[in-house]
């Protein structure tokens, strides 16, 4: 099976000791004490997300919608600031409370 890479871009916000990431491109949001339990909660999400848009869950005239729900602009622009704002790779990912990560999924196709 060939595998495709599905790049998802993720902005965060640490607001009175919580994280809240944003998935723009489904545009689903998760929140927890730690930035690692906000990113489990959320890569949790978009699995599901992904397996009800692509194995049937919703049906197939709606699965377009649901694989291109962006987030609204703000979002975008918070990211681009944020990536703009980060430190090279290798260093510290967060800088103060905000986080934008960029990261492929690999998507394989089901056979026919």
């Amino acid at each position: 099976m060939k595998s495709f890479p599905l790049v998802l871009r993720v902005y965060g916000e640490k607001r009175n000791g919580q994280w809240s990431l944003i998935c723009l491109d489904f545009n689903l949001a998760a929140q927890a004490e730690t930035l690692d339990g906000a990113k489990h909660s959320l890569q949790s999400q978009i699995v599901s997300y992904l397996q009800d848009a692509l194995d049937g869950g919703v049906d197939a005239d709606h699965a377009d919608y649901f694989l291109h729900r962006r987030a609204p602009l703000k979002y975008w622009v918070k990211f681009y600031l944020a990536r703009l704002c980060q430190p090279p790779k290798g260093s510290q990912p967060v800088v103060s409370g905000r986080m934008a990560k960029t990261q492929a999924v690999p998507l394989q196709v089901a056979p026919a």
